[in-house]
């Protein structure tokens, strides 16, 4: 090479990031040693000298936190990624925000850029599909990265992953809606297969082969438009279900609506149960029971764990759950 290496050169030999090679020359604890060897050996290979002066005029980007998202249009997501942003700007980070719309692809992309534009830290919602090549770009980087609210990697010695108790609360939506006296209680939406659909559901069925009661589960879009059609699908097929868990607090809006449509009476004729607690839910007529947690307080905690792990190394828990609870309202709360 006749010119003088960069950063980008040591970067390419290593097969790592950018951000990754700035890391190691700042000695952060973030690092495995396995990649701070091979930077340095990169480093050596190549003969590039560190100017740490020059460096020190270009650390704008080490208060920068990447945040990737799988669905914005979601309230609940939208919920968590307003209470992230607040928190970390309370501890003078700024935050980058990427919408995936439930595509990997786009996730691999916007990751890659984030990487490679120096973020300090990712925090990801991550969309379903083929992640693992990212998450192993991710892992090269040696950057702190979190999940949160889904898991799509195994891996979780490297990618923590942070959760609410989605199991306890599917249980206690379902025992609610047993103890109302509901007699014929289906699982509602969810797409088949996904961890957290089959988590979602764990609680529901624990419950209904504990009253020996047949489950009747219609997997489908987190959508308000699935639910509104669902309710006509229960008519037809399911003409004596009066009581729904269902997968979000959207399906449970949109098979509300459905059941008003077709003249079934919500909290009388069938009551519902939804998931996440979104503003919506009891600004809503009738007002929607729902599971629910501190979407407030998880944005602020992840943001504390995250800088903790960043500043100081200190690595979360590979598995982190948080408390749920039941918000009973007129969906399911009135007399039947």
């Amino acid at each position: 090479m006749t010119r003088k290496p960069t950063i980008i050169d040591v970067a390419k030999k290593a097969g790592v990031s950018k951000s990754t090679v700035s890391l190691v020359l700042r000695n952060s604890p973030t690092i495995r040693d396995e990649t701070r060897e091979l930077v340095r050996s990169a480093m050596r290979d190549l003969g590039y000298v560190y100017n740490r002066s020059a460096a020190n005029m270009r650390s704008s980007n080490a208060g920068l936190i990447g945040l990737v998202i799988n669905d914005l249009r979601n309230p609940f997501f939208t919920e968590f990624a307003t209470s992230l942003q607040m928190a970390l700007a309370e501890k003078s980070y700024a935050t980058v925000l990427a919408n995936t719309d439930e595509d990997a692809e786009l996730q691999a992309q916007v990751v890659s850029s984030m990487i490679e534009h120096g973020v300090s830290a990712l925090i990801i919602c991550p969309a379903y599909g083929s992640t693992q090549d990212t998450f192993d770009s991710i892992a090269r980087a040696g950057i702190p990265v979190m999940q949160m609210l889904r898991r799509v990697d195994s891996r979780t010695d490297l990618f923590p992953f942070t959760a609410p108790d989605y199991v306890t609360g599917s249980r206690l939506a379902t025992e609610h809606l047993v103890a109302q006296g509901a007699q014929n209680i289906a699982f509602v939406g969810g797409l088949e297969g996904r961890s957290v659909t089959e988590e979602r559901m764990s609680g529901y069925l624990s419950v209904m082969n504990a009253s020996g009661k047949e489950p009747i589960i219609l997997n489908g879009e987190s959508s308000r438009k699935f639910g509104r059609d669902v309710a006509h699908r229960l008519a037809q097929d399911h003409p004596d279900v009066d009581g729904v868990v269902c997968f979000n607090d959207l399906v449970a809006l949109g098979l509300s609506s459905g059941c008003n449509e077709i003249g079934r009476c919500v909290g009388k004729d069938v009551i519902i149960v939804g998931f996440d607690n979104i503003e919506d839910a009891a600004e809503t007529y009738p007002s929607l029971s729902s599971v629910g947690y501190d979407i407030a307080s998880i944005g602020a905690q992840t943001a504390e764990t995250v800088l903790s792990w960043l500043e100081s190394g200190q690595v979360p828990e590979a598995e982190t759950r948080k408390p749920v609870e039941l918000f009973v309202r007129q969906s399911s709360g009135g007399s039947r």
